[in-house]
């Protein structure tokens, strides 16, 4: 994967950001996207100028589109990414999926399958928007939102490079892991009653059996392998959420150029720490996005 050159890269692009990073502005918007017959809430991001490559951000489980709060900053994980990737050049779009966030819907009627069709959604709209150059698109999904992006990608084919960070490639094992075995055997068995849970961060939730069902169902892998354009995998090496194994799996399902990135990083991307790991994941996301 040269993954020596791809290094040297992103820190020449990361480089180039940083000189032009105190004279760039952006502009946000609220938008509203049709998706499963109810309104999804996206934010677009846009940097001065003309119209400019865009770039569709998925959120993860129970996220919404800014994202994890980053400590000591006014910016999430995800608003913090919009705000980088505009300083770049490019416009982004982040939704909260339907059911989550803004968006109209339950959360307990969260399906993988309900939120590739909000993905596919938000491609379409961006496609149309003239604000953006809509064939000139790319995507970021974190954690569950790269399972979404893994189908997105290769139902659509439409994205010119794909970046998944610390995506989900096994949902079965991943969420069994963060959910309980039990948990899972016992939502399978709820019908459309939600199933309550309190997740490990003390939040408590419901699904219903739809969303049970489809960690057997749904194959990242299979999705990714539909993709034939260039993919970023980036992965923590202490990441105790999505095991590091699922970079190997999604690289090795892909057929085509590709690039690793692997940090010593939790799944939050040692956010509660500093957001340093976090800006050197994202400036080579936009190198690997330049390069494409």
């Amino acid at each position: 994967m040269q993954q020596e050159g791809a290094q040297m890269r992103w820190m020449v692009v990361g480089l180039m950001l940083l000189a032009g990073a105190a004279q760039a502005e952006m502009t946000e918007e609220r938008v509203t996207i049709a998706s499963q017959g109810k309104t999804m809430v996206g934010t677009l991001a846009l940097p001065e100028g003309e119209p400019a490559p865009v770039v569709l951000l998925f959120h993860g489980f129970t996220g919404t589109r800014d994202e994890l709060p980053i400590p000591g900053t006014d910016e999430g994980v995800f608003s913090r990414t919009a705000r980088l990737l505009a300083e770049a050049g490019y416009a982004s779009l982040r939704v909260d999926f339907i059911g989550s966030g803004e968006s109209d819907g339950d959360f307990a009627d969260t399906t993988y399958e309900g939120q590739v069709a909000d993905g596919l959604a938000a491609l379409a709209f961006a496609q149309a928007d003239a604000r953006v150059k809509g064939d000139d698109l790319r995507i970021i999904g974190w954690s569950q939102g790269g399972l979404v992006a893994t189908a997105v990608a290769g139902r659509s084919d439409v994205p010119k490079a794909v970046a998944l960070w610390a995506a989900v490639a096994d949902p079965l094992s991943t969420f069994q892991g963060i959910l309980g075995a039990e948990a899972v055997a016992a939502g399978q068995k709820t019908g459309d009653v939600p199933h309550m849970i309190t997740l490990p961060w003390g939040a408590e939730i419901g699904l219903k059996q739809g969303y049970f069902d489809q960690l057997t169902t749904f194959k990242p892998t299979e999705e990714i392998a539909s993709y034939a354009g260039p993919l970023f995998v980036a992965q923590g090496s202490i990441d105790t959420t999505v095991l590091p194994v699922a970079q190997e799996m999604l690289l090795a399902a892909h057929d085509g150029e590709e690039e690793a990135f692997t940090r010593e990083m939790d799944h939050v991307f040692n956010v509660f720490t500093s957001p340093d790991t976090l800006d050197e994941m994202v400036a080579a996301t936009i190198a690997f996005f330049k390069a494409h």
